[in-house]
This record gives C-alpha cells, structure tokens and sequence, in this order.
C-alpha cells in the first residue's frame, strides 16, 4: 500500500508512514455550522485528549518562547506531547514537535475547503542548553493534522511520513525511542490518531 499524494502533505521518502483518515456525513444545510464547530475543536489543541477519552496522549501548545498558550495555532509554535508510558528523559518525560506549516486550502467546488497543520520533531523549546530532539521520531519525519470540508461530508484525518527512530540521544532515551518508534511504525499509533479523528467528528 502506498501513502496518499497530497497537496499539503510531504514527500513520503523512507521510513514508516500512514494515513489515518475519517469521515462523516452531514446534511448539507448543517455542513457550515458543523464545519465551524470543527474548527474550534482543531485549534484547541490543548482539548484533544479530551475527543479521544483516557488512554490517550496529551497535547499542550506553546509559543516560540516555550510559554503555554491556549490562542490558536501558529507556525512556529510547538506542541508538548505526553504519551502514555515512560518518555524522554531528557525533556523530563515529554516528547516535541514545531509546528512548520499552517496551510488554508480552498477547492475549487464551493463549500470545499480544508486547514492543514504540519509538525515535525524538535527540540524542547523550554530547555534552552540541550539542542537534542526531543521525541521518539528523527528530525525528518512529519505529522500533518487535517479537516475539511466538502459539500455532504466532513473529514479529519493525520498523515504520517518518513518515520524512523531517533537514535541522536542517550542510551536509554536511544532504547526507549526504539520501542516507542516500532510501535508506532506497526500501527499502535495509527490507533490513536483514528481515536483523535473519530473524536472531532463526534458532535453527539
């Protein structure tokens, strides 16, 4: 099986990668609103854990300083993940990624759109003295959060690409990465982005 080939997404070069997608119908009259409901949801990155129940990791935005802000998303911001189990000892057990890309797309059938936000590994903004990456996934491989919007369905979705360990840390974040990044490439984590779309959708 080979990864989608979207406008937005990076290359898949080597490495794991996945396409986690969901999607729901609504009636055409409810799509705007739903849409808008959606949105909030997306930029409220701190809230995810809470779309997907217990069990799940939990997301925390920061600014380019390394301060915790709970405004919407912007390039250059980072995310604090908490994944359940041990984490990198380095960033005091939190894995870190940047945000690279903020992208607003418009189709070309009216009511289609989508915003797309692109994350890659990086260091721990908060600790200044240690440039390490801090996460389980090398500095080149790359999530890309996704919704949008067409005329009779919304979609969220996470694509994965060029997942491989990150082997430039001590020994046992070295071990740890190893374990965390198999799982991941094997679909565990695929399980909990599936849990994360499924939950955006669920307006019930």
């Amino acid at each position: 099986m080979k990864p989608k080939q979207m406008n937005g997404v990076p290359e898949q070069q080597y490495g794991g990668f996945h396409d986690t997608e969901s999607k729901k119908q609504f009636d055409p009259g409810l799509l705007p609103l739903k849409f808008e409901i959606l949105q909030k949801r997306f930029f409220s990155v701190s809230k995810w854990k809470s779309y997907c129940g217990e069990g799940f990791a939990d997301f925390r935005l920061f600014d380019r300083e390394g301060t915790e802000t709970e405004r919407p998303p912007q390039k250059g911001d980072f995310i604090r993940i908490d994944i359940p189990g041990p984490g990198e000892k380095e960033s005091k057990g939190y894995d870190w990624v940047e945000i690279t890309d903020l992208c607003f797309q418009e189709d070309s059938s009216p009511g289609s759109e989508s915003i797309m936000i692109t994350c890659r590994p990086s260091e721990d903004p908060k600790n200044k003295h240690n440039h390490h990456i801090a996460h389980f996934y090398s500095p080149k491989a790359t999530s890309t959060f996704m919704i949008s919007r067409t005329p009779d369905h919304l979609k969220a979705a996470v694509y994965g690409r060029n997942e491989s360990p990150n082997l430039n840390a001590e020994l046992i974040d070295i071990v740890r990465n190893l374990f965390v990044a198999a799982g991941g490439m094997v679909g565990i984590s695929k399980i909990q982005w599936k849990k994360l779309a499924e939950g955006f959708l669920d307006f019930e």
